[in-house]
């Protein structure tokens, strides 16, 4: 039913949600030796929901980052790129959340009768 009323933004806030869980672990260890940053393949991942494939996981689309600068201990977190990604997704977040909860006031009140 979801994907029926809200389309395509129901997917996307659930995969937008699981990315910032990866971005925030990305930032959480930046000064862990040997920790591989990694990030979820955004377009792949909602391509392959929207797809049919229901049960396709964000995990199934979790890329490893390649450093510009990789550093001396292994880490492959660059603080400031995975900052920019978060800031860029958590306002994707809040547009796709904005847009379903406005899809959601306007079928609230046409079942109210307003």
């Amino acid at each position: 039913m979801s994907t029926d009323v809200f389309g395509i933004h129901a997917d996307a806030l659930m995969l937008r949600s699981q990315r910032m869980g990866v971005l925030a672990s990305n930032i959480a260890n930046a000064a862990t030796p040997g920790y591989k940053a990694r990030d979820i393949d955004f377009g792949k991942a909602l391509d392959a929901r929207l797809s049919g494939q229901r049960e396709a996981s964000a995990d199934a689309h979790m890329v490893y980052k390649v450093p510009t600068m990789p550093s001396m201990d292994g880490n492959t977190v660059e603080l400031s790129r995975e900052q920019i990604a978060f800031a860029e997704n958590a306002v994707a977040y809040s547009a796709t959340l904005a847009f379903v909860k406005g899809k959601a006031s306007v079928m609230t009140r046409a079942l109210k009768g307003e």
